[in-house]
């Protein structure tokens, strides 16, 4: 009997870990959910036991899942795409300086995209999309202004979703893994309504956050967020 091919082997490996991947990504495993247990796994998808523990370790290194001895595998919560930036959440940005977070919807309604957030999107033309236009508030003074497209095509759910109460930021991330991520940052100079949100002054120089997510090539939502002078951004890649 000849010995195993190692490289088929390692390919096998990484396969699995796709299929997974995959299917925590499109919802099949959603967050927080258990997983089947290796020996079913290795099972339903006909390979070896050892091949689904290599992928599930590589699914807990990427931050996909978490494993625990004699507890199986889950889907955490919040699930991390390892590119090199993790989005940033608002509330955990506030609360992380010792402020009270607050939340405030400016504006929804569902409307075509103009053209130029169509083609920051990745789509040929114009669509409905679902626009929220919402405010981040630190101890209760704006903190960030968003103004955020939600592809309905790819996220139809999110028409069902009381943004009054939860900020889009935070489903989305909580409810919509995504596979590719593009971040923009610049600076420009507030507007007379774009003043009047954040409690500056018309002309000030604002942060500003451009920010796209897909799921594959399904364009998830792309947002600008607008932050006041003195606003700071760090992470860790």
């Amino acid at each position: 009997m000849s010995a195993p091919d190692k490289g088929s082997d390692r390919q096998g490996w990484r396969a699995l870990r796709e299929i997974i991947h995959e299917r925590i990504l499109s919802g099949a495993y959603p967050p927080g959910a258990r997983l089947p247990r290796d020996a079913d796994l290795a099972e339903q998808l006909g390979c070896a036991r050892a091949t689904v523990q290599r992928a599930m370790r590589a699914l807990a290194d990427d931050g996909l899942i978490e494993r625990k001895r004699k507890g199986g595998s889950r889907v955490l919560a919040r699930p991390v795409t390892r590119a090199t930036f993790d989005i940033p959440v608002a509330r955990e940005e506030v609360e992380a300086t010792g402020r009270a977070y607050g939340y405030q919807l400016v504006a929804r309604e569902i409307v075509q995209t103009p053209h130029s957030v169509a083609a920051a999107m990745g789509l040929a033309a114009p669509e409905q999309m679902l626009r929220a236009q919402a405010l981040h508030l630190a101890d209760r003074r704006p903190f960030m202004y968003e103004d955020r497209w939600i592809s309905l095509a790819t996220v139809p759910e999110i028409v069902d979703v009381d943004l009054t109460r939860e900020s889009a930021n935070e489903w989305l991330l909580a409810h919509r893994p995504y596979s590719r991520c593009t971040l923009r940052f610049s600076a420009a100079n507030a507007t007379d309504a774009q003043a009047e949100l954040l409690g500056t002054r018309a002309g000030d120089a604002l942060f500003v956050i451009e920010r796209g997510t897909w799921l594959g090539i399904a364009p998830i939502t792309c947002v600008t967020a607008l932050a006041p002078p003195g606003y700071a951004l760090s992470t860790e890649a």
